[in-house]
């Protein structure tokens, strides 16, 4: 299929984000028979990988922490998260099959800042340092984006907001998204649908936590 002004973002579809990872999404690999189906229509694939350097600033280990508490980060409140997808190790890498894989243009790593964790696949959480990937889209003429991957709730949100601020035309694949909690999968729902991101199909909420 020939979709020169389109693309798809596969957001951080990664061991440590499935069943048995470190930072695991409820379901997430449930996704992978709809990605894989999506990423044979589409001539651009990019994917996003998080990319953490061991002691990262995110990371409840860092301060003796629980995971899932917060701190107080220069650029505003963090959610302390379980080590996950540190640089090098196999719940880093990408949980695709090859040929989905192999047909990416590009992969964005975020996340390798050690003072500042990264959602969007497009600006980090200062809100301020930009990973390239609009200015990469823009040059090739792509102008219309469809996003699936994990989670739902954080990277993928984040990163299709961003995405309409930056003047793109957006879809969320809900089918090929899973979140991490019901609460604020609900909220990211109602938040993409106000910044006027075309929402298809239906995600199962009653896996997320």
């Amino acid at each position: 299929m020939e979709n020169r002004n389109k693309a798809l973002i596969l957001i951080d579809i990664q061991p440590d984000f499935l069943p048995g990872g470190a930072l695991a999404v409820p379901s997430g690999d449930e996704i992978l028979p709809r990605v894989e189906a999506l990423a044979a229509e589409f001539d651009t694939i990019v994917l996003t990988q998080d990319w953490h350097p061991a002691g990262h600033g995110s990371f409840a280990s860092s301060y003796g922490a629980a995971p899932f508490s917060t701190t107080e980060m220069a650029y505003g409140t963090q959610v302390l998260w379980p080590d996950h997808c540190v640089q090098g190790t196999p719940g880093a890498g990408l949980a695709l099959p090859a040929h989905v894989a192999d047909k990416a243009s590009l992969i964005i790593r975020k996340g390798m800042n050690p003072a500042i964790d990264s959602y969007s696949a497009f600006v980090e959480n200062d809100r301020v340092t930009t990973t390239g990937l609009a200015g990469w889209l823009r040059e090739r003429g792509i102008r219309d984006l469809t996003f699936s991957g994990l989670a739902l709730d954080y990277c993928v949100a984040f990163s299709a907001i961003d995405a309409v601020g930056l003047g793109f035309a957006v879809n969320v694949d809900l089918e090929g998204c899973r979140g991490i909690a019901h609460g604020s999968v609900q909220e990211q729902l109602d938040a993409m649908r106000e910044a006027g991101i075309r929402l298809i199909g239906s995600v199962d909420t009653g896996q997320v936590g």
